[in-house]
């Protein structure tokens, strides 16, 4: 007999699912946080069409990554629903993102040759702070600025908690500037 699904352990599916890829067990948990997760994306403001996309997406992010719920940071609900959020915050921002339509066209203006020189001798400084970072710092720098990934997006990708990725970035922005400072004191 299948337990009631109100009453059922979801940390428990999630470990099914997780150890087993427990298809059965997706299917219960699909089937109670599915409506919940659209519910809460549209009463977060999503429109119907944002609340069901992410909702997807949230679901199909639970069965990939169902390895990096851990019971003793949080419950089954609270790690869905951050999914959910993150997914939601991640989807407003591509919205905002400009369109092609948006983008002026047609001949710019060629930059000063001192303000490549300037530019280029700026990006040879950064790349020398860069390289004082320790590893961890630099790696989250990298995938944060140049691979242009969320704080959320690191945390799924390396599995560390959230806090510690942003306390991360937040040290190495200091020690960037710092460094930089540094450079630009005349010898």
């Amino acid at each position: 007999m299948t337990p009631d699904v109100t009453t059922r352990d979801w940390s428990q599916v999630l470990s099914q699912i997780r150890s087993h890829r427990d298809q059965a067990a997706f299917a219960d948990l699909f089937t109670h946080f599915a409506p919940r997760v659209k519910a809460f994306l549209l009463r977060s403001g999503a429109s119907e069409t944002l609340a069901e996309e992410c909702m997807q997406e949230v679901m199909a992010t639970v069965w990939q990554k169902a390895h990096l719920f851990d019971p003793s940071r949080a419950a089954a609900s609270t790690w869905i629903f951050t999914i959910a959020r993150n997914r939601k915050i991640d989807a407003l921002r591509k919205q905002r993102q400009p369109q092609p339509e948006d983008l002026t066209w047609g001949p710019e203006t060629e930059p000063d040759q001192t303000d490549v020189v300037i530019l280029q001798q700026e990006t040879e400084e950064l790349g020398r702070a860069l390289a004082t970072l320790p590893e961890k710092q630099r790696d989250l720098i990298e995938r944060a600025y140049f691979h242009d990934l969320s704080h959320s997006q690191i945390a799924e990708e390396t599995g560390l908690p959230l806090g510690t990725i942003k306390s991360r970035i937040r040290l190495a922005l200091d020690r960037l500037r710092h460094a930089m400072r540094q450079l630009d004191r005349p010898k």
